[in-house]
């Protein structure tokens, strides 16, 4: 019996050390309910969403970092670029239908289009979600490094990136990470 003992509490130290060996440093993280926080900040999936405040059209300032009480999509568009025409109403309709949930910020990169059509975008494709414009681009080219129209940031709750989708996603696809968002 007193043998049986001994093995068992030598199979459970190797199974530990097992454990160890594979978590390393990040043994902790193995038994945590939740993830611990990014300590970097960066344009890239996995990082803390970097710092930026742009004026909405309605007057308000907004920004995309920290802890928020919703999930966040920021899309950046041009109103000449097809792809965000398609996608425009979509997410209208998700930003309405996950309005407890979720906040979707439009950001005209203005940069590359003109204020005047952009306005006119905003009022055909009725988009009622904040809409800022990004004149000199630098929240587009400077803090998220982007290259593409349209381009969605999907931020959780924690102020954390979870996916930047280059291109308009397919609607169902967008949903299913949607809710995988406000889930997190």
């Amino acid at each position: 019996m007193k043998r049986n003992l001994t093995i068992l509490a030598i199979l459970l130290l190797a199974g530990v050390l097992v454990i160890y060996n594979q978590a390393g440093d990040k043994i902790e993280s193995v038994f945590m309910a939740e993830k611990p926080l990014p300590t970097e900040t960066g344009a890239k999936a996995g990082l803390l969403a970097p710092t930026f405040s742009l004026e909405g059209l309605d007057g308000k300032t907004y920004t995309g970092d920290g802890v928020r009480d919703k999930a966040l999509i920021i899309n950046f568009w041009a109103s000449w670029c097809d792809p965000c025409k398609q996608e425009a109403p979509e997410l209208s309709k998700f930003a309405s239908a996950y309005a407890e949930e979720l906040d979707v910020y439009g950001i005209n990169v203005t940069k590359y289009d003109n204020e005047k059509k952009a306005r006119e975008f905003v009022k055909d494709f009725g988009l009622t979600y904040p809409i800022m414009f990004d004149q000199e681009g630098k929240v587009f080219e400077d803090v998220y490094r982007g290259k593409v129209f349209p381009t969605n940031i999907l931020i959780d709750r924690r102020g954390v990136i979870t996916e930047i989708i280059l291109g308009a996603p397919d609607p169902e696809d967008l949903e299913k990470k949607i809710k995988k968002l406000i889930k997190s």
